[in-house]
């Protein structure tokens, strides 16, 4: 009897060890899958240009109006949790303003999204956004105030000498 209780307990080692193992392993290929995804988006994203339209969907808007936007990135970088920085030109309608900008990113499965709730932003007041990224394209619901709409377009992404003149112009400005 004692010999089937050292083997039964030898078997149940073995089975822990291997389910501890196996999870592990898990967990190192998820973090290595995200981290792939980051690498990916700050490349998408770095000295970008992003260009599409915007609608406004409040009261007394035309909501199939479409208005023109731009947003030119910098070096787009990850800081610490799940926020990012990222070196914005925008331009819209009258407004045209570079910006350092802070946002966090969260994650649905392989999606980026910007996840923004009353930012306050200078030379533009509160906004509060939800923008998804996917295939060179973003799309999404923006706030401000009592307006609010759709915003879509494309990503052009940068060549590789682009992003390195935007890496370079994003660490001048960090120097200043």
């Amino acid at each position: 009897m004692p010999r089937c209780v050292a083997l039964f307990v030898s078997f149940a080692t073995f089975l822990v060890v291997a389910v501890a193992h196996g999870q592990q392993t898990t967990d190192d290929r998820a973090t290595t899958a995200q981290t792939d995804r980051e690498v990916a988006f700050a490349k998408m994203l770095s000295g970008a240009t992003l260009e599409g339209s915007f609608t406004v969907t409040s009261p007394g808007h035309d909501a199939t109006q479409l208005s023109r936007e731009k947003y030119t990135l910098g070096d787009v970088k990850k800081l610490d949790g799940n926020l990012w920085l990222i070196p914005t030109r925008i331009q819209y309608s009258d407004k045209d303003v570079q910006l350092p900008i802070t946002l966090p990113i969260e994650w649905a499965g392989d999606t980026p999204l910007v996840v923004v709730d009353n930012l306050g932003l200078p030379g533009f007041g509160t906004v509060s956004a939800r923008v998804m990224f996917f295939a060179d394209h973003y799309a999404g619901y923006w706030q401000h105030g009592d307006a609010g709409g759709h915003l879509f377009g494309t990503i052009h992404r940068a060549t590789a000498a682009h992003r390195d003149k935007a890496a370079a112009a994003t660490a001048g400005e960090s120097g200043k």
